[in-house]
């Protein structure tokens, strides 16, 4: 029997969707025949991204990419009119854009917390913004931020990104109820260590940070996931691809570890 996630015809926008977690996303909605249009900064990567996307057969959806710097207002701006030119209507955001530097506390200034929080926390806020009035006017939305288990979980290395999950987290679960009277959903997937380029980088500052190799690093961080093995970029876009269906209607305010089961509590 297969799933009917009822998500033919919508439109979709994915940030940071040239790679990793979002391309990966972007290929998924895609194959289910939804449109959508990719962003991120790299101009170079977005088009490869969309000439993959194209390879994929299609049910008539379109893909176009969106060169996006989502620090910046207008970018985002422009970003939602070129979709809702193209595409006449906004019907999921996946909020996956970000970065943050891990290191040691005493060894980051300010601008590594500030550059974190303009980036990831009030890009996915401006985006949310950016979008809502378009889905209601239409009594419909579905919206994903992918956001990281540092937010539950604080982790001594990555104080920027941990202080930037867990104020995502908060804004996720206090605006939902204020969409969920417009039919609007938003739910937060928070992934565990993911096998994406980016999972190299924190490997590489990490170790620095530590004076230790990055191959120490890589092992202890596979040591300490119950599962013992990295998340594919692919688990996550498969939740996603329900949570923005038909199938997770009554789902909103949610938040979705996906760790290998390395996050303790309850």
């Amino acid at each position: 029997m297969s799933l009917e996630l009822g998500l033919t015809g919508k439109s979709a926008i994915i940030t940071g969707g040239s790679a990793g977690i979002g391309l990966a996303t972007a290929k998924a909605l895609y194959k289910e025949g939804v449109s959508v249009a990719i962003a991120a900064r790299d101009v170079d990567r977005l088009e490869k991204a969309v000439n993959e996307l194209r390879e994929i057969p299609n049910q008539g959806n379109k893909v176009i990419a969106i060169p996006t710097d989502i620090t910046k207002a207008e970018n985002i701006e422009t970003l939602v009119s070129k979709t809702l030119e193209t595409f006449g209507q906004i019907d999921i955001l996946i909020n996956n854009a970000g970065s943050a530097r891990a290191g040691s506390f005493l060894d980051l200034g300010d601008d590594a917390f500030l550059d974190a929080w303009n980036l990831k926390l009030l890009g996915y806020i401006r985006l949310v913004r950016a979008i809502v009035p378009n889905q209601i006017h239409r009594r419909d939305g579905r919206i994903v931020n992918i956001i990281g288990g540092a937010g539950r979980t604080p982790r001594p290395n990555f104080l920027p990104g941990g202080t930037t999950n867990a104020a995502l987290l908060n804004f996720t679960r206090g605006i939902s109820s204020e969409l969920a009277q417009h039919n609007i959903r938003i739910n937060a997937i928070s992934p565990g260590l993911t096998a994406t380029e980016r999972a190299e980088r924190l490997a590489e500052q990490r170790a620095q940070s530590q004076g230790v190799s990055v191959e120490q690093i890589k092992a202890e961080s596979l040591k300490a996931i119950p599962l013992g093995k990295l998340v594919q970029p692919e688990a996550i876009a498969n939740l996603a691809l329900f949570l923005v269906s038909d199938l997770a209607s009554s789902i909103t305010g949610a938040e979705f570890l996906v760790d290998g089961g390395q996050t303790p509590g309850v």
